[in-house]
Order: structure tokens, then C-alpha cells, then sequence
């Protein structure tokens, strides 16, 4: 294990206490998470199962997803015995391209990106009504690059993983003994068919990391993360008041 990658067992426990403490200070009963099968939602999983038992619920919402998706985040939850159900947006998100695509063309990365917006819109009407809050399952890796999708994937109330580097995410996965169908499959945000975190990005999980923690990267790397990092700031940030003087 590198020397930068925390002890999976301080790490649980450490995010499960915080968890505990945001849900109690809101006035909350328990926590909602999109779950999509991939190795960052499930780990957000069986940590909320961990603190809250039956008061969580993880929402699988497949929208022209690959059915493997679907099945490895169904696999999860009959392992860990995790509360779930399924919301199928496909229709939604049908019905909403052909109407926005009225008005003008659509790029590629827009409608995409209007997947993850639904799902954000769905665990809100969902979470609401049960007194969950949102947490989003966005690590240290993307968040810094801001490799996820503004009022999207990041439309949450907490971000617990979101201080864990992609090494640590596969750690306390392998810790937490989540299904090898998980934690083998190459990271994927499902955008599209095809669609591999990595190609996307450019670099492979391995080097962010390793910048992230130590700042040390060959130069391209590091001004490619630099460069990815500045452009994505507004994402991080809540949307700038104008202020009059």
C-alpha cells in the first residue's frame, strides 16, 4: 500500500461517525444515494448501511444504461443486505431531449450530462419525502479535476468520499470485500457506450492520484491536472452573488 493511502479501517470508520453527525445536526432519519453500480456508489453504500441499517435507501436509475450496471448494483445490495429500488428514467430522459432538442441541437456532452441531472432531480423528490439526505459518491480523484457533472452528480447535501483518492476508494472496497464484478470492471461514469473514466480524462487514476498526494508528475501530467483543476473551479464553488455597492 503507498504511503499516502490511509488504513481502510480509519477511514470507514472515520466517514461513518462524520455521516452520523451531518444526518443527526439536518434533522434527518437516514440517507439516500444514486447507486450505479460502480465501485465509488457502492462503497457510499455499505457505509451508509453501516451507520443507518434499513433508514437509507440506495435509487438505482438506469437511463440507456448497460444492463451489467444494473445487476452488479443489484448484486451489491442482496450482499450487504442494502434497501433499494429501481427508478427507470429512460422515458424521462427520452421525452426531455426531444423537447430540448426543439429549441436547438443538443451536443453529446450536454445530453449526457442530462442524465445525471435527472438522477439529482429523482433522489431529491425521493429524499425529501422520507427526511434523507443526498450524498453524493464524487472522490478526492474527480473532484479536483472536476470530473463530474455540475448540479449533477455533485447535487448533493454530503459529500462523504469526496476526500478519498481513487486508490483509497478500491482499498476500502477490497476491505469492505465488495464483489471483485465491481471492483475489477475499469471505472465508468456510463455516460455512454463505451464510456471508460480514463479514456475520457486522459490519465490514468494512478498518476492523478499520485499528483494529488505528493505533487510530484511528469510535466505534462502535472499541467494537465493543473489545467483541469482551474477550469472546473466554478464547479466547486456556489454561484457568485453580484453584490452592489
Amino acid at each position: 500500500m503507498s504511503n499516502f493511502v490511509r488504513k481502510p479501517e480509519y477511514i470507514a470508520d472515520f466517514i461513518q461517525n462524520w455521516i452520523k453527525d451531518k444526518v443527526k445536526r439536518a434533522g434527518a432519519k437516514g440517507a439516500i444515494l444514486g447507486l450505479s453500480g460502480g465501485v465509488d456508489s457502492s462503497v457510499l453504500a455499505v457505509l451508509l448501511k453501516r451507520v443507518f441499517g434499513s433508514e437509507m435507501l440506495a435509487l438505482m436509475m438506469p437511463c440507456h444504461s448497460s444492463p451489467e450496471d444494473l445487476i452488479h448494483a443489484k448484486l451489491l445490495c442482496e450482499k450487504f443486505d442494502i434497501p433499494y429500488s429501481v427508478m427507470d428514467l429512460t422515458k424521462t430522459y427520452d421525452e426531455c431531449m426531444k423537447e430540448a432538442s426543439r429549441s436547438c441541437g443538443i451536443s453529446k456532452l450536454s445530453g449526457a450530462n442530462t442524465k445525471s441531472r435527472l438522477r439529482m432531480v429523482a433522489l431529491y423528490t425521493i429524499g425529501q419525502s422520507k427526511n434523507y439526505l443526498v450524498c453524493g459518491a464524487s472522490n478526492k480523484s474527480e473532484f479536483t479535476i472536476g470530473y463530474f457533472t455540475k448540479y449533477g452528480d455533485s447535487g448533493s447535501d454530503l459529500l462523504p468520499v469526496a476526500d478519498l483518492l481513487k486508490r483509497e476508494i478500491f482499498e476500502i472496497a477490497r476491505f469492505f470485500e465488495i464483489p471483485d464484478e465491481i471492483v475489477k470492471k475499469p471505472p465508468s461514469a456510463g455516460l455512454w457506450s463505451g464510456q471508460t473514466d480514463e479514456d475520457e480524462i486522459g490519465l490514468p487514476y494512478s498518476v492523478i492520484d499520485h499528483f494529488i498526494a505528493t505533487g510530484e508528475a511528469d510535466a505534462t501530467a502535472a499541467s494537465r491536472i493543473n489545467h483541469m483543476n482551474a477550469l472546473s473551479a466554478h464547479k466547486r464553488a456556489t454561484p457568485p452573488i453580484c453584490i452592489i455597492d
